[in-house]
């Protein structure tokens, strides 16, 4: 009993750490090792720590024989909405969910990582991999415009990946790995409102694990010149779950809740989600005995992620939709140019700008509960090695976005219409220690 309570709470455990606010286009996050200071430029190609594992794995043949490398990024987003003339939906007499604009739905958000490569012999390496590839979470103040539509929305993720790299010669080095996945998804709205300004409260919780590869190839062109090229497949998620509703506490919320739960507003509910596969191109070039230049561009494949229809499977309206979330979502590049200076042996300064596309096609597609746009990362960061072995990296990282509008129409679905702007931007710190043995 003990082993089968201890295999079900560490997954649930490790979740909550690798929970996080999407830093980069829709709800991924790049935080996945070095390279903050770089805007992740050069990511399939430098190479430089373990962490590789996750970008490129072919570039563990560039590491020494044992290496292991951890980080921690702390990511702040920043969502307020200004309102431009919403209105609340049906289920929200009186105008109580139309009181505020919710204050800023962003808040502070951790994500680790971790990683260990191993060299079998001088051109065989395994290595594993730790990180929260996907999240997103936004909180709204409650009641505000949208409570209809979102309250709080939270994705967490985390991703186990076994790789493995063989280099073919001096200049040629594959890599290939697996992944194990797993995803939960927390998501509140009000579906009731009274003049009394008495709530229910409807939670939606969903989850799965699913199964996914990487691989990658790293051309040596010369000394000063790395090639890499990477990709990682969409993962196919068959979630399940419940909805639940709750009263705020009064006796008119109580009662309302009671009553739409015998209505069948409570129920098991299933859900298809598949997260996009990505493919990266990285350069890096040695100019000179203290100059890098590191670029990337990327690809996202979001279209994978169109409706993501929510369906009852128990309760009198099993079969029916519960929610259905109109994402249509298309696919997005990334544009990323780093550079590296030696100050001396043991110090380094890095830059990096990056240009991130949103996978939100318009205003009238994009969702409160993911008020996602366009972003320009600006990144600074330094290295030190204290010895030979040994590797501390901490970088920063402003992302501006631009004033995003909003007209989300749910009316037909009783849940209002959300339309105005929101003023966004994302703040990065992250720190990443590494060490051979």
């Amino acid at each position: 009993m003990a082993r089968q309570i201890s295999m079900k709470v560490l997954p649930a455990l490790l979740l909550v750490a690798f929970s996080g606010a999407a830093s980069a286009s829709g709800f991924q996050l790049l935080e996945a090792g070095s390279g903050l200071g770089n805007a992740y430029a050069g990511s399939a190609a430098k190479s430089s720590d373990a962490s590789t594992i996750f970008w490129n794995p072919a570039g563990m043949t560039q590491l020494q024989a044992r290496e292991v490398s951890g980080g921690l990024t702390a990511v702040r987003p920043s969502f307020k909405f200004n309102d431009k003339g919403s209105t609340v939906g049906v289920f929200s007499a009186g105008g109580a969910a139309g009181a505020g604009d919710g204050g800023d739905a962003g808040s502070w958000a951790f994500i680790p990582n971790g990683y260990l490569s191993w060299a079998l012999n001088k051109d065989l390496y395994i290595g594993v991999g730790l990180s929260g590839p996907f999240g997103n979470a936004t909180k709204y103040d409650k009641f505000w415009r949208g409570s209809a539509q979102s309250d709080e929305f939270d994705i967490k993720t985390i991703n186990i990946n076994p790789s493995i790299a063989y280099r073919v010669n001096e200049k040629v080095s594959l890599g290939a790995g697996f992944s194990w996945q797993k995803i939960e998804a927390e998501y509140y709205r009000q579906v009731a409102v009274t003049p009394g300004r008495a709530g229910v409260e409807s939670h939606m919780s969903l989850s799965d694990d699913a199964w996914g590869w990487n691989i990658g190839v790293l051309f040596t062109l010369s000394p000063s010149t790395k090639v890499g090229l990477s990709y990682r497949s969409a993962i196919q998620y068959h979630t399940d779950g419940k909805v639940k509703l709750s009263g705020d506490g009064t006796t008119l919320g109580n009662t309302t809740a009671n009553l739409l739960t015998a209505a069948g507003g409570a129920s098991d509910v299933e859900a298809d989600l598949k997260v996009p596969d990505t493919f990266i191109l990285s350069v890096s070039q040695q100019l000179s005995d203290r100059w890098e230049m590191l670029g990337d561009v990327s690809w996202t494949g979001w279209s994978s992620i169109q409706d993501v229809d929510i369906m009852r499977t128990s309760g009198v309206l099993s079969g029916s939709a519960a929610q259905i979330l109109q994402a249509d979502f298309q696919n997005t590049y990334r544009v990323a140019l780093g550079a590296n200076y030696k100050y001396t042996d043991a110090i380094k300064f890095m830059f990096g700008i990056a240009y991130d596309q949103t996978p939100v096609k318009s205003a009238s597609t994009r969702l409160t509960s993911l008020p996602d746009n366009d972003r320009t990362w600006f990144t600074v960061g330094t290295q030190w090695k204290p010895a030979k072995e040994q590797t501390l990296e901490v970088g920063a990282a402003y992302l501006y976005i631009p004033n995003t509008k909003i007209n989300q129409n749910e009316t037909a679905q009783g849940r209002g219409t959300v339309l105005g702007n929101y003023d966004s931007s994302v703040w990065i710190l992250g720190a990443q220690y590494s060490m051979a043995f």
